[in-house]
């Protein structure tokens, strides 16, 4: 099942009784997260506050994810573009920068029975990630009929040689309508918004990874300049890189650095999905 997850991972926060960590989820692909114990408030930028939720499916974004939260086990499963379109029956771009309760959406229907069995009365991570495997398994065999076509790009998509959408349909061998259908449907956003992105987390998380480059060390070479950077910035993330740099990352510090060790890559979406 590699081709359909970046990876199953676990997070577990503790605060003091009273206490709660906020921090800013980057763009990425499409998750559920599973919750046990303080229900996160999480806020999509022009979206109402979105909380008290076990399950929560969170669709392509391209925009940061605000979320406040106190001690709790957060269970994450990481769906590539594969993944969305093996165990999702709707389009991505209809839940694109969206949050969603897994038990109130027709289309996360096969979701729910892992979301309600997923925790026993004892934390037991050995035992849920063997309910979170064995759910998937039992799903997997819904067919896929533009699989080929998903992987083709979603391997065009990775790679930092490809800067445009002429040079992505060159690499896909697919005309620019038929990859503007595909990434809309499979991918939750148009190409040209899809590379944007690629290169604005490329730059991201080489500066998260390593703060000693600072700003002008970490921007991918596809930016133009500076300037072109921090307006990107302000697109994707609703602020300037320096307010950012100045914010706490409790979370998403160590997860990145996590993922980079367990998944080689430090972000959901600059996640290879060819890599064993």
């Amino acid at each position: 099942m590699r081709p359909y997850f970046t990876t199953f991972y676990i997070t577990e926060i503790v605060v003091g009784a009273e206490g709660q960590v906020t921090d800013h989820l980057h763009p990425e692909w499409a998750n559920l997260r599973i919750i046990s114990g303080a229900l996160p408030v999480s806020q999509i930028r022009g979206a109402a506050p979105f909380g008290g939720v076990t399950g929560i499916v969170t669709g392509p974004t391209s925009t940061a994810v605000r979320f406040t939260t106190g001690t709790s086990r957060i269970w994450g499963i990481g769906l590539l573009p594969l993944g969305w379109a093996k165990f999702v029956a709707a389009p991505a771009n209809a839940y694109a920068d969206r949050l969603c309760d897994s038990a109130a959406e027709p289309a996360f229907a096969p979701l729910r029975p892992l979301v309600d069995t997923l925790f026993g009365p004892e934390p037991d991570e050995a035992a849920e990630l063997e309910r979170i495997t064995r759910h998937f398994e039992s799903l997997a065999a819904r067919p896929l009929p533009e699989e080929a076509r998903i992987r083709t790009v979603h391997h065009a998509l990775v790679d930092p040689d490809v800067g445009s959408v002429a040079d992505m349909a060159q690499r896909t061998s697919l005309p620019t309508h038929t990859l503007e259908r595909v990434c809309r449907r499979h991918f939750g956003f148009p190409p040209s918004l899809l590379l944007r992105r690629q290169r604005f987390m490329r730059s991201l998380s080489q500066y998260m990874l390593d703060p000693s480059l600072k700003w002008i060390g970490a921007i991918d070479s596809h930016y133009h300049d500076q300037a072109q950077f921090v307006r990107e910035f302000h697109h994707f993330m609703g602020m300037s890189p320096s307010a950012y740099a100045a914010l706490p990352h409790p979370v998403l510090a160590g997860v990145m650095r996590a993922r980079m060790v367990a998944a080689g890559a430090p972000v959901q979406a600059l996640h290879d999905p060819s890599r064993d």
